[in-house]
C-alpha cells in the first residue's frame, strides 16, 4: 500500500493580513518533509472561489514550487478541472510540469461539483461530464509529437503543435475524481486511476474495488487513446500521535472539513452564498457548541488515532488491495507543527509494515489484470454513502438560508 498526503489549502476565517502566504509556505514545508520520510503522492487540488473550504486555484504553481523542494514524491493533480481550461492550457501546464519535476507529474482530472465554480467560467452545471469527456479526448492528442485539432460541441481549435511535450511517454498516469462512490465503476471502465474519497469500512472499500477492476478488466470503454492506470486511491481523514485522545484533540480541523462539505452540498448544485455573506468558521462553531457529541463521532472515524489504531485499521483495509490511501490532515485551524509531527509518527511507526507489502499486491494486481484472478461481481448499492452515520449531521435546511 501508498501513501499519499493531500490539500485543499483550507484557511478559515478570520483572516490574517499574511494568513494566504502562510498558508502555502508551511503546505510547502510539509510536502518537502513528506518527501524526506518517504511518502509516495503529494495530491493538490483546483477549486475557484470557495473561500475558507479552499484557496487552492492553481495546483501548477503550487507543485512546480514543491517539484524543486523534493526528489522523489509524485506530484499529483487531484484534481485539474478539464471543465474550466482549454486543453491546451491543460496539455501546456502538465508537460511544463513534468520537465521541471523530471517526469514525476501524476495527472488527475475532474469536472468541479459545483455550480459557483463553473458559472463563471459560462459552464453549465449538467453539462459538466460531457465537458469533461470532450476536454480529455482533445488534450491527449496534444501530448503527441507533431500537431492535432480538435473539433468538437465544446471545444474547437485548428491545427496546432502543443509545446512542450512531457517528459513521461506518452503522458503521465491518468487519473478522475470520484466524489461520487458511484463514479468509481466508471473510472474503472474509463480505464483511469480513481480517486475516492474515504470508505467507511472495509467492507465498503472490499466491493468498491471488485466494481472498479471489473469494470477495468471485463467493461473497459477508453474515452481516447491513452495508456490506462489501473489504480485505486482513497482520500481518508488523517492524525496520529501517541494517543487516540491526543489526536481526536489535535484534529478539530477534520470535522471543520466534513461540516464544510454537507454545508455547501445540501444544495443540489453546492452553490455558495454570495461573497463575504458566511463566515463558514463561525457557523462550524456554532453547530460544534450545539452538537458536542455529534462532534465527537466525527472525530471517530477515519484514521485519526495512535499508530497502533491506525495500523489495525489500515490492516484491515490493505485486505481489499487498496492501491493507496491519501491524508487529509490540513484541515480546518489544524496546526502546522501537528500536521508535521502526525507525518513524521506515522513514517516512522506505520507506513514501513505497508510499504514492504508492495510487492505482494502489485503481484496480485497482476493476475487481476490477467484475468488469472476472477473477482466476484459485489452489489455496491450498501456501500454508496459517502459520509456515514459518525460524519457531521446537519439540518436539512443550511443556517445560512
Amino acid at each position: 500500500m501508498k501513501f499519499g498526503i493531500f490539500y485543499e489549502l483550507q484557511l478559515p476565517r478570520p483572516w490574517q493580513p499574511d494568513g494566504e502566504f502562510q498558508l502555502y509556505q508551511n503546505a510547502l514545508d510539509q510536502v518537502e518533509l513528506a518527501d524526506r520520510l518517504g511518502y509516495d503522492y503529494a495530491w493538490e487540488v483546483e477549486h475557484h472561489f470557495l473561500e475558507e473550504y479552499s484557496h487552492s486555484p492553481s495546483p501548477e504553481v503550487f507543485l512546480a514550487a514543491a517539484s524543486q523542494r523534493t526528489k522523489q514524491i509524485r506530484l499529483a493533480h487531484g484534481i485539474m478541472q478539464l471543465t474550466t481550461t482549454h486543453p491546451a492550457r491543460c496539455a501546456e501546464r502538465i508537460a511544463a510540469l513534468d520537465l521541471i519535476s523530471k517526469g514525476r507529474v501524476e495527472f488527475g482530472t475532474g469536472e468541479s461539483a459545483s455550480l459557483t465554480e463553473l458559472e463563471p467560467f459560462g459552464v453549465a452545471y449538467d453539462e459538466k461530464r460531457a465537458v469533461w469527456e470532450e476536454g480529455l479526448q482533445a488534450i491527449i492528442p496534444m501530448f503527441k509529437d507533431g500537431g492535432c485539432e480538435h473539433h468538437g460541441k465544446y471545444f474547437d481549435m485548428p491545427l496546432r503543435n502543443v509545446v512542450p511535450k512531457p517528459l513521461q511517454k506518452p503522458h503521465p498516469p491518468l487519473w478522475v475524481a470520484c466524489s461520487a462512490l458511484e463514479t468509481i465503476e466508471m473510472a474503472g471502465r474509463r480505464g483511469l486511476g480513481a480517486l475516492a474519497f474515504q470508505f467507511l469500512s472495509a467492507d465498503a472499500a472490499h466491493a468498491w474495488v471488485h466494481e472498479y477492476y471489473n469494470a477495468f478488466t471485463k467493461r473497459q470503454q477508453k474515452l481516447a487513446d491513452y495508456v490506462t492506470n489501473p489504480n485505486i486511491a482513497i482520500v481518508s481523514y488523517f492524525m496520529c500521535a501517541e494517543t487516540d485522545e491526543e489526536a481526536r484533540r489535535r484534529a478539530d480541523g477534520i470535522p471543520f472539513f466534513q461540516f464544510a462539505l454537507r454545508f455547501y452540498g445540501q444544495s443540489a448544485t453546492r452553490t455558495r452564498p454570495p461573497p463575504g455573506t458566511v463566515n463558514l468558521w463561525d457557523e462550524y462553531e456554532k453547530w460544534k457548541r450545539a452538537n458536542p457529541e455529534g462532534h465527537a463521532r466525527a472525530l471517530s472515524g477515519g484514521l485519526i488515532g495512535s499508530p497502533e489504531t491506525l495500523r489495525n485499521k489500515l490492516r484491515k483495509f490493505e485486505t481489499s488491495n487498496i492501491d493507496q490511501v491519501i491524508f487529509l490532515n490540513q484541515a480546518g485551524k489544524n496546526t502546522h507543527e501537528h500536521i508535521c509531527d502526525s507525518l513524521e509518527l506515522f513514517a516512522r511507526e506505520v507506513m514501513p509494515e505497508f510499504h514492504a507489502n508492495i510487492p505482494a499486491h502489485q503481484d496480485w494486481k497482476q493476475k487481476v489484470l490477467a484475468r488469472e484472478i476472477e473477482l466476484e461481481e459485489i452489489d455496491t448499492q450498501p456501500f454508496r454513502d459517502r459520509y456515514g452515520p459518525n460524519s457531521v449531521q446537519l439540518a436539512a435546511a443550511r443556517a445560512a438560508e
